[in-house]
């Protein structure tokens, strides 16, 4: 067997572990957080969100260790965009998904903000020791007041009687004693910490077989394979009829890949990036998140309109992955 194919196997089976760490790693410090106490709204908030982002946030942090932070950097930028063109395109597809005005007044402007802010950091090609601690020091005080945000209209809706599903009512925390939930937080995480080195090693190897530089494969195969987690719970809440809140996850995922994700890449190892970066990928992501903010804006202002996204914006979403496949293929091929 060739060594381009037993990367090719070592990569896939890295994607696979990844999945599989980051579900083991999620149902275990839910049920530790339900043990100690935590509501499931508050699980919901805080360790779930925090729980799917961790395929991206290891597999960055190994890449820096390994001396190819341009790969966590790209892993990042890719997942914001695999988020909005992949995985809200194939939910839409399957169900038409409702837009909530109130993320309106708060969550969309923060990720705007954070948009913004990781462009600055990034104009310079490079991603510096202090402005991965701005990034990273950003995801504490955003947490925070998307938490307050979220208990607050989650107790307004309670006085109001509305019957709109909440993280509280989503959130499935398994029913296991508190030693098989320690064991399987373990577990998680270990395995989260041993398919990512696989994954990033294959990856390395593969980008230097087909004459690519880290960051593409970042941006491409690694994003892609750390965004399934977000892919298969936006497709399980849509088949179970709770596909309104697949808009808010893609919010909230994207805010911490801007903030926590890209940060430790700068944090372990001053990161220098092609400039492509900036006039190409920044650029897909820039665009495809003011694609999705106007789409919301027009939905929640102009009654003539259909509410939610449906099929057809679905498919323009799709249609954009996978024409920024294939610029990134003519660029390198």
């Amino acid at each position: 067997m060739s060594i381009l194919v037993l990367d090719l196997l070592f990569l896939i089976i890295g994607l696979i572990g990844l999945v599989w760490g980051a579900n083991l790693f999620v149902s275990g410090s839910a049920s530790v957080a339900k043990h100690i106490g935590m509501t499931p709204m508050m699980i919901g908030l805080t360790v779930v969100a925090f729980g799917t982002s961790a395929p991206e946030m290891i597999v960055s942090a190994d890449a820096a260790l390994n001396g190819i932070p341009a790969m966590g950097v790209g892993n990042a930028i890719g997942s914001n965009i695999a988020n909005i063109g992949l995985v809200l395109g194939v939910t839409a597809l399957i169900a038409t998904i409702p837009v909530n005005a109130g993320l309106m007044r708060l969550e969309i402007p923060l990720l705007l903000a954070v948009t913004v802010l990781a462009a600055v950091c990034l104009w310079d090609y490079r991603l510096t020791y202090i402005e991965g601690w701005i990034l990273l020091g950003s995801t504490i005080p955003v947490s925070v007041i998307l938490i307050r945000h979220a208990r607050n209209t989650n107790k307004q809706s309670k006085t109001l009687g509305e019957t709109a599903i909440s993280v509280e009512n989503d959130v499935e925390i398994p029913d296991l004693s508190v030693w098989k939930s320690i064991l399987w937080l373990v577990l998680g995480l270990t395995a989260l910490l041993g398919f990512a080195d696989l994954l990033v090693s294959s990856a390395s190897n593969l980008a230097e077989y087909m004459g690519v530089s880290p960051m593409v494969i970042g941006l491409t195969i690694v994003a892609l394979g750390t965004s399934l987690p977000e892919l298969a719970a936006s497709v399980t809440s849509a088949l179970k009829g709770h596909h309104e809140i697949a808009i808010g996850n893609i919010v909230g995922s994207n805010i911490l890949n801007l903030l926590a994700v890209m940060a430790l890449p700068g944090i372990i190892a001053s990161t220098s990036l092609e400039p492509s970066v900036i006039s190409r990928d920044l650029f897909t992501m820039a665009l495809l998140t003011l694609a999705l903010v106007i789409i919301m804006w027009v939905k929640t202002r102009i009654r003539n309109t259909s509410q939610g996204i449906g099929r057809v914006i679905g498919l323009l979403f799709i249609a954009a992955y996978i024409a920024y496949y294939a610029v990134i293929f003519i660029n390198n091929s």
